[in-house]
């Protein structure tokens, strides 16, 4: 581990504290046998043993930050006071992360009062005055103004390393100018104020055009529009944010330099310590090696070898080692499992990792009736495993026993301390119970991680692995061909199915790695990934299974009714177009709408024929019967083609109800979809809809319970504008309706008329989408210049409102996203 040569000396500085936060979000919720959680520790101890191996040295630290206030809280009160706490079980793990870093072989410093950074550029200065080039592991940018000929920067995060060329490309200044960089832009995490709107390239530019920060004070006010009124209004406090943002290279050292000097492990302590973590992998590794003081190095080189074989998923799946787009691991090992020893060997090493990417390859795409035809698994990047059991084409070699084979993976399966990740788990899951089989501790999901990160994104596997990991996928098609002529999986070469699935899991694996270390690093994005979206799969997944119970019969009926209504509706267009014609057929329409009867076309089709679509029709209707009869047709016929004919035709032989997907990562604003057959869509506003709904039915005993908000979306808006004006009107109870129409009617809200609240409802909820005066006026039949004045009176009533929606789209603008109240975003590219 140390130094080879008898030439320069190297120091390696680890800021540990972002190696544990990465290590804590990364891990899977890991316990010891007394229930203590163990996932940083686990994380971070990989971490620095992969740090040692890669890059050798004569000294190190793991530095700290301490408790309590430093410095800086005494030159500016506000600093770091928007930071959150640290959780609960990351601030456990931090005494025995400690220790264990020090039975590792590292010398682990922390100086009262004195932030990590700044023990970090004293250590470096002390180095180079000693002739000792310094590297610092860190993801932290500040840090990059200690940068010269002695000092680089790695940041094994994304295997950035930052050497003085490295600086300026990556932020367009040089190290000596970084301080006044950071300045200007300020920095949000540590709540230190810059210049309002100045980014990275607006503070490189001023920087190279006036020199430094002094330079650009100097030159205010030649600086011109919005940002240069920003310039000028931070120049009072710029000095300060230049003192809060400079790494200090002379605090007071309690340590002396050579006790940063290389130390072997401590196994006697590693081995006391991984056997109260319950690390049984990694404690096996130890004592295959002599405790003599010897061995002391060898048997801390080998510390991770049963972790490296058997658990580095926890380093790829978990993010711990994050995957550069282009840096898809692509040294391939892919097993065919076909014998029971073989299955013997992965249930061991399944049982040994900490995260294992599974996936099922089926006889369909239908979540209720697939069946399973083989298993893949992947517990380290490049590395997987396919178990063929039902291929059945002429010639398909010897396969495991299905029934020998599932029961000899049903107990890790079902267990849920074993943590497993897929992509689209609720299919597997699905696919999975087909067999009677409820498997636990899916605690990833990469389409999720996808959908959370970017759901303006595409979040299959293939276009996943394009756009994180650079590489192309096997296609489905590649492997079963197109088409008519495509085969089911079951047909697929058992060879083809191995590289083809086992590819399937290890790309899962390593997807993992690119996605979750970005959510994971967002606590807003950790909480919808983790809070929302994993729970709800299940609850989805309960809802699909249970499906839904229809009265086919009613239906039938109906079905029979919507036929003898299209016949009537159909005749009644004959009669009015004066002809007989195919009411389906947008060219015949347009024949007679525009052709025939004169009508003048609203619009063209992108062929540049006049359209018929339902809103040039809807706006006909207006003052044309055709178009509306034309309309109720297509209603009817909708109804009966998409609800009364198929519905019955849909119900699953063995559980006798419908069976509907609920699509999690579809809508880009966090909606679900439903979709074979769509229940989300049944027509309310009519008849004949209306009666559809009563062949939804509940079992004899049961009932059907209807829920709806009252006016959910008012009260959101009023939570989150703060408008004085709605929150009163929900608090007292008012209808706000109405409260609203007598404020924009100046009268009393007893005087209000139906009407007046009609209109007052239709601006209430349409203003809060953002309908403009246009919208408004349409909508409700009235001038625009009438509609305009209701916005008006609207927004004065409720400031609040406007100032929200104002504040809201400048968000937008600015970060290129909106969110919820939880965090979830809406990209607007």
């Amino acid at each position: 581990m140390t130094n080879a040569t008898n030439e320069t000396k190297h120091l390696l500085l680890v800021d540990i504290s972002s190696y544990f936060y990465r290590a804590f979000h990364a891990m899977p919720d890991l316990r010891g046998p007394a229930g203590q959680p163990t996932g940083a520790i686990y994380g971070v101890a990989n971490m620095l043993k992969r740090l040692r191996d890669e890059h050798p040295h004569d000294y190190s630290a793991c530095v700290f930050d301490p408790k309590g206030k430093t410095f800086r809280d005494e030159i500016y009160a506000d600093y770091k006071a928007t930071r959150t706490s640290m959780p609960e079980d990351l601030a456990a793990q931090l005494p025995a992360l400690r220790e264990t870093i020090e039975a590792l072989g590292w010398p682990c410093v922390v100086v009262d009062g004195v932030e990590a950074d700044d023990v970090i550029g004293t250590l470096a200065h002390h180095a180079s005055a000693r002739g000792v080039k310094t590297m610092v592991s860190t993801g932290d940018k500040d840090l990059a103004q200690l940068v010269n000929e002695q000092v680089t920067l790695v940041n094994t995060m994304s295997n950035e390393r930052l050497d003085i060329e490295g600086v300026k490309t990556k932020f367009g200044v040089p190290p000596d100018r970084i301080i006044d960089y950071l300045a200007l832009m300020g920095d949000t995490v540590d709540n230190v104020p810059g210049v309002e709107k100045v980014g990275p390239k607006t503070a490189a530019k001023w920087i190279a055009e006036y020199g430094s920060l002094d330079g650009v004070m100097t030159n205010a006010a030649n600086i011109k529009g919005v940002v240069g009124e920003n310039l000028r209004k931070a120049l009072e406090f710029l000095p300060t944010a230049r003192a809060l943002v400079t790494v200090k290279c002379d605090v007071p050292l309690a340590i002396e330099f050579d006790a940063l000097g290389y130390k072997p492990a401590d196994v006697d302590k590693l081995d006391a310590l991984f056997e109260k973590f319950g690390f049984k992998g990694m404690r096996a590794a130890l004592g295959k090696t002599s405790k003599t003081a010897e061995t002391h190095s060898a048997a801390e080189n080998s510390v991770f070898k049963q972790a490296d074989k058997d658990a580095t998923a926890s380093r790829w799946s978990s993010g711990e080692v994050a995957i550069k787009q282009t840096e898809f691991i692509n040294t391939r090992k892919y097993e065919c499992i076909a014998t029971v020893a073989q299955l013997d060997a992965w249930i061991v090493k399944l049982n040994a990792t900490a995260l294992v990417a599974l996936d099922t390859e089926t006889t369909s795409l239908d979540p209720m009736t697939a069946q399973i035809v083989g298993l893949s698994f992947a517990c380290v990047a490049g590395e997987a495993a396919y178990l063929p059991l039902r291929h059945i084409y002429p010639g398909a070699p010897d396969q495991l026993d299905f029934d020998l084979a599932i029961n000899k993976l049903r107990p890790w399966l079902e267990d849920a301390s074993k943590h497993k990740l897929g992509q689209n788990i609720k299919y597997d899951l699905h696919v999975f119970a087909n067999h009677g089989i409820n498997v636990l501790g899916y605690t990833h999901d990469t389409l999720l991680e996808s959908y959370v990160l970017e759901s303006h994104q595409r979040h299959d596997m293939d276009s996943l692995a394009t756009r994180h990991l650079g590489t192309k996928t096997i296609s489905f098609e590649e492997v079963a061909g197109k088409g008519a002529s495509q085969i089911s999986f079951d047909q697929v070469a058992v060879d083809t199915a191995t590289e083809y699935s086992s590819e399937d899991s290890d790309v899962t694996l390593q997807l993992h790695a690119a996605l979750y270390g970005q959510v994971g690093a967002d606590e807003k994005l950790k909480f919808v990934y983790e809070q929302i979206e994993m729970p709800t799969t299940h609850v989805l997944l309960t809802i699909e299974r249970n499906g839904v119970l229809i009265d086919g019969a009613l239906l039938e009926k109906q079905s029979g009714e919507l036929g003898i209504k299209m016949l009537e509706l159909e005749t009644k267009a004959h009669d009015e177009a004066g002809q007989p014609f195919n009411l389906g057929s947008p060219k015949q329409l347009a024949e007679i709408l525009f052709d025939k009867k004169g009508i003048k076309p609203i619009k063209k089709t992108p062929g540049g024929a006049p359209s018929t679509d339902e809103e040039t029709l809807a706006k006909l209707a207006e003052d044309h019967p055709l178009p509306k009869i034309i309309l109720d047709y297509r209603s009817v016929a909708k109804l009966k083609s998409t609800y009364t004919d198929k519905l019955p035709r849909m119900v699953n032989a063995k559980t006798g109800r419908v069976h509907t997907n609920y699509g999690q990562a579809v809508a880009v604003t966090g909606r679900l979809s439903s979709n074979d057959p769509n229940l989300q869509n049944i027509p309310v506003r009519t008849a004949e809809g209306r009666r559809i709904r009563e062949a939804f039915i509940a079992p004899p005993g049961s009932v059907i319970l209807s829920a709806d908000y009252s006016q959910i979306e008012l009260r959101i808006m009023a939570h989150l504008s703060s408008d004085p004006g709605l929150l009163k009107a929900f608090a007292e109870g008012m209808d706000v309706h109405r409260a609203t129409a007598a404020e924009i009617f100046s009268v009393e809200a007893n005087d209000v008329s139906s009407e007046q609240r009609r209109y007052a409802k239709v601006i209430n909820f349409g203003l809060i989408y953002g309908m403009s005066a246009f919208g408004l006026a349409a909508n409700l039949g009235i001038e625009r210049g009438a509609a305009a004045s209701y916005i008006d009176k609207y927004f004065a009533r409720y400031p609040g409102v406007k100032q929200y929606m104002e504040r809201t789209r400048a968000e937008a603008s600015e970060q290129g996203y909106v969110e919820t109240v939880f965090g979830r975003r809406l990209w607007l590219p």
